[in-house]
């Protein structure tokens, strides 16, 4: 069975993570957020999947490359140019990407899935398919319903007794919107629904396929399922997903490594006292990564491989990407260190480098910063005001 997974947007919203790292690749506790729907989708028999890719193409094709060493076959279209010798994204819309795909050869030639590559899901998509199939679909949505104040974010759809979509909004205001039920970027298709997409032009699922299908009275249909789904949308949800790991409440996604005290996990060769330090989980520690003593870490928090959180320094409710150096009696409450931004629960992120607070957060492998300037002092207020 045939599948694709939606890999080509910039990921704006979850800046400044997808600077350097595509959505896609986005780690929950180390693995790559794709990789869980490559298991999902293997799990349910879709073992030849097409991805488009744009921005950041290269690391998302590095990792996975063929798909052999996870039982399934990965072919990819890249949405782009060659702009001065260098690879430049031109992402040509969800829907356009499929269009893209068929035009070059006809892949799509039964029923297909397409997932968003940004979401932690466990769903039965075998029984999606059923469904879809018994009401005679050319389009499913999978849908969930969320409280009314998260409707702004997501595409808004409303059924009919059937199951029939009789409306769909993208991304309404709150005040304008026909229901709480969302679309979860979870769809089911015939190969028949690229009469309703246009060859050569950006066209968008939610924005513009959709609607054209409500419009036409195409035979489109949404099923509210059971099942658990973590977007990762924003720098907020990717903050809410690890807690959430953390915690257990994701029951597809096992915390790494070996549980070395109730609650407390780590890589290997973690170099700390446990005596000396007061760690209260959950907490992942990644592998090389050295704690000294006096430092403080509350959980749910996550400390990513090679980091050096020095003595007196507190990590309370965070998550600390690689290579981080937390200096001495830093204290990070609710945020999110990654590279040279420290992030808040809220998204608001601070250029540690251009702030000068180097010392403060700095990366391992560089020189050990001097000792702390008095005049910079105050700033470390911004970081560590408690945020709950």
């Amino acid at each position: 069975m045939k599948a694709m997974i939606l890999a080509a947007g910039k990921g704006t919203r979850v800046r400044p993570i997808t600077y350097t790292i595509p959505k896609p690749m986005i780690p929950i506790l180390q693995k790559p957020v794709m990789e869980f729907l490559l298991e999902l989708l293997r799990q349910h028999g879709f073992d030849e999947i097409m991805v488009n890719v744009s921005h950041l193409a290269y690391e998302i094709e590095s990792y996975f490359r063929d798909g052999q060493r996870f039982g399934v076959q990965i072919a990819y279209s890249f949405e782009g140019r060659i702009v001065d010798g260098q690879l430049e994204g031109q992402a040509i819309g969800s829907a356009g990407g499929m269009r893209k795909i068929q035009d070059f050869a006809p892949f799509f030639d039964d029923t297909f899935v397409v997932l968003c590559g940004d979401a932690l899901i466990d769903l039965n998509l075998t029984e999606a398919v059923r469904w879809h199939r018994e009401k005679g679909a050319i389009a499913t949505i999978i849908m969930k319903d969320v409280p009314r104040e998260e409707v702004s974010s997501y595409g808004v759809v409303v059924t009919d007794e059937s199951g029939r979509i009789q409306a769909f909004q993208e991304k309404p205001p709150v005040e304008e919107a026909l229901s709480t039920t969302i679309n979860t970027g979870i769809y089911i298709f015939e190969p028949e629904i690229f009469d309703y997409i246009p060859s050569g032009v950006e066209f968008d699922i939610g924005g513009d396929l959709f609607p054209k299908l409500v419009e036409k009275g195409a035979p489109f249909y949404g099923i509210s399922m059971d099942f658990e789904w973590v977007d990762i949308g924003k720098v907020p949800d990717y903050w809410h997903a690890i807690r959430s790991v953390l915690r257990g409440e994701v029951k597809n996604v096992e915390i790494p490594g070996r549980e070395v005290r109730p609650g407390i996990y780590t890589g290997i060769n973690v170099a700390v006292n446990w005596d000396k330090v007061d760690i209260q989980g959950p907490v992942y520690i990644g592998g090389m990564t050295k704690i000294e003593d006096g430092a403080r870490i509350v959980g749910p928090s996550m400390i990513g491989p090679n980091c050096h959180i020095c003595s007196g320094a507190t990590v309370d409710n965070s998550v600390i990407f690689e290579y981080s150096r937390l200096g001495p009696g830093v204290r990070l409450v609710d945020k999110l260190v990654f590279g040279r931004y420290c992030v808040d629960k809220t998204g608001a992120s601070i250029d540690v480098q251009a702030a000068a607070l180097d010392w403060l957060i700095a990366d391992t492998r560089g020189d050990i910063p001097a000792e702390t300037p008095i005049e910079h002092q105050a700033i470390t207020e911004l970081l560590s005001a408690e945020t709950r």
